[in-house]
């Protein structure tokens, strides 16, 4: 089993809960519609991972403010990366079928570490990618905030203790490729709760 770092104990999340299509400017870049209701994906756990390492065919970087759940409820915030084989996905898309092959495969969510975060309102994400800014958004530019989500993660999925949710990414994604650096932050207002710096494999 996979694990992540959450204040310097390693814990295994049975699965990771992602939210697809929650920034309107991201919406509008990747050409997709409005969703009429929370769009829900899972990765499993083979999909967690603290590299980047790159699959065969064009991958896509989705930087992702990521909650850790204890109870329930939010416990910990970090920085996640959702990986997606873009031509395998509009295949996918293109034929109705499901995505698992393009956003749940080993090593597709990547992590940094975790942290305690008590509120979540004013969190916000930046990431950069040789150094270049690409990403920059927050909570208050969520179609769905964090409560929202929870509420209805939980008419669907069982939550367990150390699953994770990945909220959904800003406008910005792009490509890797060998030998990028992505760097990540997160902001809890003007303070900087987590960076984390990964080198492309």
């Amino acid at each position: 089993m996979q694990s992540i770092n959450y204040l310097n104990n390693e814990y295994q999340p049975s699965k990771i809960i992602c939210v697809g299509r929650n920034y309107a400017e991201h919406i509008k870049e990747l050409n997709n519609q409005n969703p009429e209701e929370l769009v829900l994906f899972l990765k499993p756990n083979s999909s967690v991972s603290r590299e980047v390492k790159l699959p065969e065919g064009r991958c896509r970087y989705e930087g992702e403010i990521s909650f850790l759940m204890k109870n329930g409820k939010i416990s910990g915030v970090g920085f996640g990366i959702d990986l997606t084989l873009v031509d395998v996905q509009n295949r996918l898309k293109e034929k109705g079928l499901p995505w698992e092959k393009a956003k749940a495969f080993n090593g597709s969510a990547v992590f940094s570490d975790f942290v305690e975060v008590e509120e979540v309102n004013n969190l916000s994400l930046k990431l950069y990618l040789n150094d270049k800014l690409c990403q920059d958004g927050g909570i208050e530019l969520m179609i769905y905030k964090p409560a929202d989500i929870i509420d209805e993660v939980k008419k669907h999925f069982s939550i367990e203790d150390y699953d994770i949710i990945m909220s959904g990414t800003p406008s910005g994604v792009g490509f890797l490729e060998n030998r990028d650096i992505i760097r990540g932050e997160i902001f809890a207002g003007k303070d900087l709760l987590i960076a984390e710096k990964w080198q492309i494999k």
